[in-house]
C-alpha cells in the first residue's frame, strides 16, 4: 500500500480513503483478532469481572493476580521460542516438576539453596537440549518426542522423590515468594525481566532472526546457511531453562517440591502463546503477546473464583479459551 501511495501522490487522498478499512470491516477481520486477541480478551475480562465483583479491581487482588501469573508468563516465554520454530514442547510441566524435585532433594541434602537452584536449572535445560537433539537428529516429530519425554520425566521424578513431597526451608525462597520491590512482588519482577530478555533475544539478535526464519521455512533457512538444527536445539534448551525458573518460583510459592505434574501449566502455556499472536505453524512470534495471554488466563480463573464459581467448572471456561485460541490459530496460518 505504501508503495502505491508514494508512486501516486496526486491520488493520495482518494487512495487512502479507499484503502482505509472501516471500523466494522476491521472488527470482522479475523487477522485483527489474531493480532489483538490477548489484549482484547484481558481488557474484556477486567471490565466484566470488575463490574460483577468490584473487589477484583482492588490493589490487593491485582497484586495477587500478577503473582499467580508470574510462573505461567515464564513458561509461555519458553513455549514461544519452541512454537516459533513450528514445534511444541509437551514436556514443560514435567520439567517443572523434575526441576522442583531436584531443587528440594539437593537442598535437603545440605548443599545449599544456591547449588540446588543451579542444578535444577541445569537439569531442566538438559531436558530441553535432549528434546531438541532427538527431534533434529532423529527427524522425529516434536509431539512424539516431547510426549515421550513427559512420560519419562514423570517416572524419573517419582523414582527420585519416592512419590513423596520434599519440604524446602529456605530464607532465600521465602523472601523470593513474599518479598516485593515497589508495587510488585519479586516473582513479578522475575517475569518482567524474562519478558525483556526474551524480547531482545527474539527481535534484536541474529539468533532471533534465524529462529523465525527456521520456523517460517526451514528449507529456505537452511539454503541461506542458517544451521536450523542448532536453532531448534537452542529453542528447546531455552524452553527447558524457563521451566527451571518456573520450578524455582513454584517451590518458593508453595514451600515444597511436589512429585506431581500440574497439567494446567502445559495447557495454559500453549493457550497463552496462541492467544498472544504466535502462530503454531512457526515463523511468527511475540513475547509480550503470550505474557498478556498468560495474564488473561490467570485473570479468568481469579475472577471466577471471586464469583464463587466452583473449581470443577473453571476448567470448562479455560477450555473454551483454548478452543478460541485454536480458532484464532486457524486464521494465522
Amino acid at each position: 500500500m505504501s508503495n502505491s501511495v508514494n508512486n501516486a501522490p496526486a491520488a493520495h487522498s482518494a487512495g487512502a480513503e479507499e484503502s482505509r478499512p472501516s471500523l466494522a470491516a476491521l472488527l470482522l477481520d479475523p487477522s485483527f483478532w489474531a493480532d489483538w486477541a490477548s489484549i482484547v480478551g484481558l481488557v474484556g475480562l477486567v471490565i466484566v469481572f470488575g463490574i460483577a465483583q468490584p473487589v477484583f479491581l482492588s490493589v490487593a487482588n491485582l497484586q495477587a493476580l500478577l503473582l499467580a501469573a508470574a510462573i505461567l508468563v515464564v513458561l509461555s516465554i519458553g513455549q514461544t521460542f519452541v512454537v516459533a520454530t513450528s514445534g511444541i514442547d509437551l514436556s514443560l510441566a514435567a520439567a517443572v516438576m523434575l526441576g522442583a524435585i531436584i531443587l528440594g532433594l539437593v537442598n535437603a541434602a545440605g548443599h545449599g539453596i544456591f547449588i540446588a537452584c543451579v542444578l535444577a536449572l541445569l537439569a531442566t535445560s538438559a531436558i530441553g537440549f535432549l528434546n531438541g537433539l532427538i527431534i533434529t537428529a532423529g527427524k522425529i516429530p516434536d509431539f512424539v518426542v516431547t510426549l515421550g519425554t513427559l512420560s519419562g520425566i514423570t517416572g524419573l521424578g517419582l523414582i527420585l522423590s519416592g512419590g513423596e513431597p520434599t519440604m524446602v526451608g529456605s530464607t532465600f525462597l521465602l523472601r523470593l515468594a513474599s518479598g516485593s520491590f515497589g508495587p510488585f512482588g519479586y516473582p513479578v519482577w522475575v517475569a518482567i525481566a524474562a519478558v525483556i530478555v526474551a524480547h531482545v533475544a527474539l527481535y534484536h539478535t541474529r539468533f532471533g532472526v534465524h529462529l523465525l526464519a527456521t520456523g517460517g521455512q526451514v528449507e529456505s533457512a537452511g539454503a541461506l546457511g542458517i544451521r536450523t538444527n542448532r536453532v531448534k536445539i537452542a529453542a528447546y534448551t531455552i524452553s527447558g531453562f524457563c521451566a527451571g525458573i518456573a520450578a524455582i518460583l513454584l517451590v518458593a510459592r508453595i514451600g515444597s517440591a511436589e512429585p506431581q505434574i500440574n497439567t494446567s501449566l502445559l495447557l495454559n502455556s500453549v493457550a497463552a502463546v496462541v492467544l498472544g499472536g504466535v502462530s503454531l505453524f512457526g515463523g511468527r512470534a511475540s513475547i509480550l503477546g503470550p505474557a498478556i495471554g498468560a495474564l488473561m488466563l490467570t485473570a479468568l480463573v481469579n475472577g471466577l473464583t471471586l464469583l464463587n464459581v466452583s473449581a470443577f467448572y473453571q476448567p470448562l471456561a479455560v477450555g473454551a479459551i483454548v478452543v478460541l485460541a485454536a480458532l484464532i490459530m486457524r486464521y494465522q496460518k
